[in-house]
């Protein structure tokens, strides 16, 4: 019959059943996966983890599994860690040739870049998609700078999940403002109807685009229009 558990037993919350002298070899097993998942990783070529595709994301979780269960569990034979490591940064490797020679598999794998503004706009297809959403896209543009979309005439998510911006030159378009958040201050609704829409200062409060005389926006179908932001 197992032992009952003693609540707050400062033996077995700090030590465990393991006997002291374990967590020497702790340190010796910290070590020694450390030093090989190092180099086998130096090998691989890794970048930093702002950089990480798809792929190498799956390669840091696999590896913090096999890595850590061998480093402090004493059931766990360090070349059984070893071999899973061995065979995990392998196949990254493999994954990483097959994505160099072939532009199929480097779009299955890793993905491709994606059009999300065109000239102060935010593209009809992101808008449909649910990788990111319309706030998430406003956060990144003002972490760039932007305050309204018509300063932007091109904006890209790249493979990594970073948003590339490249701004309008000369005079800058009025645009939809993303600056405050409209989660702060939200914006003022005004009708297609009024003298603003004549003056075309009217841009939809949803995508940025432009008043073109109907009520609802040519390029996301939404109805709520807001004034332009110069």
């Amino acid at each position: 019959m197992d032992q009952a558990i003693a609540a707050f037993d400062l033996k077995h919350m700090l030590i465990g059943e393991e006997p002291p002298l374990f967590l020497l070899e702790i340190i010796v097993r910290t070590i020694i996966i450390y030093a090989y998942t190092l180099l086998l990783l130096r090998w691989l070529g890794s970048r930093t983890v702002g950089q990480l595709s798809t792929v190498e994301f799956l390669l840091v979780i696999a590896l913090g599994s096999a890595v850590g269960d061998a480093m402090f569990y004493p059931d766990v034979p360090l070349l059984q860690a070893m071999l899973v490591v061995t065979v995990v940064v392998v196949a990254n490797k493999l994954l990483d040739l097959i994505i160099a020679k072939s532009r199929r598999a480097e779009r299955v794998l890793d993905g491709k870049p994606r059009e999300v503004v065109r000239d102060g706009v935010v593209a009809r297809q992101f808008l449909k998609e649910n990788s990111m959403s319309r706030y998430e896209l406003f956060q990144e543009l003002r972490e760039a700078g932007i305050e309204q979309l018509g300063e932007v005439r091109r904006a890209y998510i790249e493979k990594d999940g970073k948003v590339t911006v490249f701004r309008q030159k000369g005079d800058l378009p009025g645009g939809l403002p993303i600056v405050p958040p409209s989660q702060i201050e939200p914006h003022e609704l005004v009708s297609p109807n009024g003298q603003a829409a004549h003056d075309g200062k009217l841009v939809c409060a949803t995508c940025g685009n432009k008043h073109d005389g109907s009520d609802q926006c040519s390029n996301c179908e939404r109805t709520e229009w807001t004034l332009a932001s110069t």
